[in-house]
């Protein structure tokens, strides 16, 4: 992983822009739409630019850029003119005074990246090759926009509606999460359209209560991981535990819930009792196990065992 995926919350804070064309345009737009206080520096600017100027959105200084405008204030700083040797300049001036510096389509003189954006009301989506392929980006951002549902800004507004509510409800955070889970994987959801129907969904599975079984889920390992069934892949993003061998690839282990809890284990009996204190506590576990592995049979009982490559 080459960058730190953030979001950044730039409400308020100043922001600097060097460069007053069209690529000027696509980055103002996108900090003006997330609260920053943007001061654009050039001396033309589009007039999308002046639009924003007019109606007091960002600030335009009309002038050729220069070190002295620079201040330790600018939370970043954008150089996007077409002449590399002032971009290199802004890059420059910017770092000795320590502020974080992009220069647009040049990434050894990018402190930080943008990626591409899918935007659904609280919802944010965001792909980025690490300027690699924006061609396969936006392949994959085309993708992803056909498979998601179209009521995300919806069902994101309806779950935060209902923070203080569930918390009455149901006070243990596992229970919380249950709930969500439950909710949100009932097919309903995906096809609500309005808020009512959102509620009375929320009431019915309030209704249903929050199962607290604890599960075992026995998953083969593998060199390829994208082998791995779909099913798997489902209950590894819910299990709340993960146990796995020393030899169990860390791409098998990274596709699990990120903040379910794991553990590693040596033998059979380290195993065993790992499972018996997580049993106690109703745990949703994954075991990953070796395929030609033979040695758990006896702890696996009737517990789900998915192989690599099977439905």
């Amino acid at each position: 992983m080459q960058y730190f995926p953030l979001f950044l919350n730039l409400k308020g804070k100043p922001v600097l822009v060097v460069g007053g064309g069209e690529v000027a345009c696509r980055k103002v737009d996108t900090l003006v739409r997330a609260g920053a206080m943007v001061t654009i520096v050039s001396p033309q600017i589009e007039d999308y630019l002046r639009t924003l100027v007019d109606s007091q959105e960002c600030i335009w200084i009309q002038n050729f850029y220069s070190k002295e405008l620079l201040d330790k204030k600018f939370v970043q700083v954008w150089a996007t003119t077409d002449n590399p040797e002032l971009n290199h300049q802004v890059h420059r001036d910017a770092k000795q005074l320590g502020i974080l510096v992009n220069v647009v389509d040049d990434l050894p003189y990018c402190d930080f990246i943008t990626p591409s954006i899918i935007n659904r009301g609280r919802i944010q989506l965001a792909i980025s090759s690490g300027g690699a392929s924006p061609v396969l980006v936006r392949n994959i951002r085309e993708k992803l926009e056909a498979a998601l549902p179209h009521n995300l800004a919806l069902l994101a507004d309806f779950g935060a509606s209902k923070r203080n509510d569930i918390k009455q409800a149901l006070p243990s955070v596992d229970s919380r999460r249950k709930f969500w889970e439950n909710f949100f994987a009932d097919p309903r959801s995906d096809k609500a359209e309005t808020r009512a129907e959102l509620e009375a969904l929320y009431q019915d599975t309030l209704k249903s209560g929050v199962s607290e079984q604890g599960s075992i889920t026995w998953i083969d390992f593998g060199d390829d991981v994208e082998m791995l069934p779909i099913k798997a892949l489902r209950i590894m993003q819910e299990a709340e535990l993960v146990l796995f061998p020393k030899q169990c690839p860390y791409s098998f282990i990274d596709l699990s819930r990120r903040d379910a809890e794991r553990g590693e284990y040596a033998s059979d009996s380290e195993l065993a009792d790992q499972l018996s204190k997580a049993k106690q506590n109703q745990l949703r576990i994954v075991v990953f196990v070796s395929p030609d592995s033979a040695q758990f049979n006896l702890l696996k009982n009737n517990d789900l065992h998915i192989k690599l490559g099977s439905q």
